[in-house]
């Protein structure tokens, strides 16, 4: 398990982060299609997250309404984890009540939502505490200064934001200069081999602001997991046989899956592990978050670490998944030719 910084921070996360939207569900609804692992479950995931060198669990207040992050807490605490031997992130924004100010990035909400949920962590500080989610309502100035009061209250450490646009982090990034504010250290986005396309804009304002990159559905909600490899398979007991998020180019998935299967064997590996490899070898990655239901779930993602992929492997995955040419992209690179030569 290698380590990397969380952006221009001093703080060293695993390049694997255990999910936890499978802790809880407990119905049928929205949550239930997700997970409804109990506290043992729970419990054998994370001693099995920690005993392989990860050090990063992420969580959030809306996962299972609360439950998850009450029985991430639980499981930290019945194992006996020392508090800096585990680096907790949790979110904001999602309602978690009836009134409309029980939601969204406002002071109001943010001050509620961090009390609300060291309790359910039974923690008195998180390391990484991120935004949800774009507010359209509450202005991007009055997120920043409550975070900001979070950070030097010391019940927050570091501050990071999720599903932003890449403008909407830069202007954040320079609102935080201008004020003074703390800055923002990570964004958590959707990135899989089967859906690139934060590599236009997010990737390098990322790479260039110094923020760092957590990736949710890295698998691209179970279509690489192992249980779609053919494009006339069913579903089968898989996620997105009932819950079809996010949004995927199947066929771009499937070319994916084709080109994957072979590099899988020639690894002795699965296509799941193949997939979940090329995303470590991006240089914009800091950390991938890996959720399961049960702990050889986990294992298969975490041998991960271990799959060195070559250039021509690396080559042959990118011809069938590349994005196109976009402008202003292709612009970009034509009018830089002359500089760069």
């Amino acid at each position: 398990m290698r380590y990397n910084r969380l952006g221009r921070t001093g703080l060293l996360v695993s390049e694997l982060c255990l999910g936890t939207m499978t802790f809880g569900g407990g119905d049928e609804g929205f949550w239930g299609q997700i997970g409804r692992l109990e506290q043992d479950a729970v419990d054998a995931l994370v001693r099995t997250a920690l005993d392989a060198g990860m050090n990063f669990i992420d969580t959030a207040d809306v996962y299972s309404v609360g439950r998850s992050e009450e029985m991430t807490g639980q499981a930290l605490r019945n194992l006996g984890v020392r508090r800096d031997e585990v680096v907790v992130a949790t979110k904001v924004l999602g309602p978690t009540g009836p009134g409309p100010n029980a939601t969204g990035a406002s002071r109001y909400h943010i001050l509620a939502g961090i009390e609300a949920s060291l309790k359910r962590l039974q923690l008195d500080h998180v390391d990484l505490y991120q935004i949800h989610g774009f507010d359209p309502v509450t202005p991007i100035e009055e997120t920043l200064a409550a975070l900001d009061i979070l950070v030097r209250q010391g019940r927050v450490r570091y501050i990071g934001v999720s599903n932003w646009a890449a403008w909407q982090i830069a202007k954040a990034l320079g609102i935080s200069e201008r004020l003074g504010l703390a800055r923002f250290a990570s964004l958590q986005a959707y990135y899989t081999v089967a859906g690139r396309d934060l590599e236009r804009e997010i990737v390098p304002m990322l790479e260039s602001e110094g923020v760092g990159l957590m990736v949710w559905s890295p698998l691209a909600g179970g279509l690489l997991s192992g249980k779609y490899d053919r494009r006339d398979e069913a579903a089968g007991d898989g996620r997105r046989a009932t819950f079809d998020f996010p949004p995927v180019d199947r066929e771009r998935g499937y070319a994916a899956i084709d080109v994957m299967r072979p590099i899988a064997h020639a690894h002795g590996a699965s296509v799941a592990r193949i997939a979940l490899a090329w995303l470590l070898h991006q240089k914009a990655v800091t950390s991938v978050i890996v959720g399961a239901k049960k702990v050889d779930q986990l294992t298969d993602n975490i041998a991960a670490t271990g799959v060195t992929l070559s250039a021509a492997e690396l080559a042959a995955i990118d011809a069938v998944t590349k994005l196109a040419p976009e402008y202003p992209g292709w612009m970009l690179a034509r009018q830089g030719e002359y500089r760069a030569s």
